[in-house]
């Protein structure tokens, strides 16, 4: 990995040089709270309403089953063993059946509001054995997502990241840059990002990756392609047709003629409001156009997985 996640005390300040911060762990006060409310903002005037204002309510129920069932986790041997690896690799870390507390926890949020389709989905869910849902668990987060039912993989995925995201919060660790190798995977958990950010604040200008798991963001330079690192041969498209709306637009797609992968940029510095996931997912036209010209997707939305 070209950022490693050390113990603090190997590490004073956790900057690389230029005084930039490797990874920016995710404040979990309020985060999946935003995204609801950015969700249901952005459903005002989208065709996608009623999948965006859906994706706010398992939102909503992250934030109270987080505030229910906090995590306290001991997590300084898996930091001192990591060795450059991801701490939290979520295709290794032994993770505990606290997880499925969550999920069961989730489900119990959302079952009373649901409609009918969405309860029956929720209530296969909350019957299946715990060994087929580990199984569904551990083939999403290999990516495996063909094998897990389009319908179940959203619920299973947000116990999955708030467990991440808890566990990546309490590391007592920083992030350390060597530079010359990819950062295509995030430095705490190895799993995929979401999408990028252009950060506003003490970090204006800076481009992170958006973990599609724990929710840290690592920081990767504008100039190379987030999933190859070539320089040269990378484009920008946007929604508006009109070439001024392109350069102002708070959604862009990054596109690499060289690897022929694509990840939407979602510009804070342009609408402080912007979220990775909730902004990624309402702009599924972008990701239309970019198929079309025969790119292909390099990042997974939460809930919206791929079919194979």
């Amino acid at each position: 990995m070209s950022i490693q996640i050390v113990p603090q005390d190997e590490l004073a300040d956790g900057k690389t040089a230029g005084n930039i911060p490797p990874v920016l762990f995710a404040n979990l006060k309020n985060l999946y709270q935003r995204r609801a409310d950015r969700l249901r903002a952005l459903a005002e005037d989208s065709p996608l309403d009623g999948y965006l204002n859906f994706a706010a309510t398992i939102c909503d129920a992250q934030q109270r089953v987080l505030a229910a069932f906090p995590l306290e986790i001991d997590l300084s041997e898996e930091l001192q063993k990591a060795a450059g690896k991801p701490p939290l690799d979520c295709s290794l870390f032994p993770r505990t059946p606290y997880w499925l507390v969550l999920l069961d926890a989730l489900i119990a949020e959302l079952k009373p509001g649901a409609d009918e389709t969405v309860r029956q989905v929720l209530e296969r869910l909350e019957h299946s054995p715990s060994l087929q849902r580990e199984m569904m668990a551990t083939q999403l987060l290999n990516q495996d997502f063909v094998h897990v039912p389009a319908d179940k993989a959203p619920f299973i995925w947000a116990a999955l990241s708030l467990y991440w995201a808890q566990m990546a919060a309490q590391l007592r660790g920083v992030g350390r840059a060597d530079y010359g190798e990819s950062r295509q995977f995030c430095p705490v958990c190895g799993s995929i990002p979401v999408s990028a950010v252009i950060a506003m604040g003490a970090n204006n200008g800076l481009r992170y990756l958006h973990c599609n798991l724990c929710e840290s963001e690592w920081h990767v330079v504008r100039a190379k392609c987030s999933n190859c690192d070539e320089m040269g041969n990378l484009h920008y498209w946007s929604l508006s047709e009109d070439s001024a709306g392109a350069e102002q637009a708070t959604i862009k797609a990054e596109a690499c003629d060289d690897c022929g992968a694509y990840l939407k940029v979602i510009y804070q510095d342009k609408d402080p409001q912007a979220d990775a996931v909730a902004d990624d997912l309402a702009t599924l036209l972008l990701d239309d156009r970019m198929e079309d010209k025969g790119f292909t997707g390099s990042g997974v939305n939460p809930f919206l997985f791929p079919a194979g």
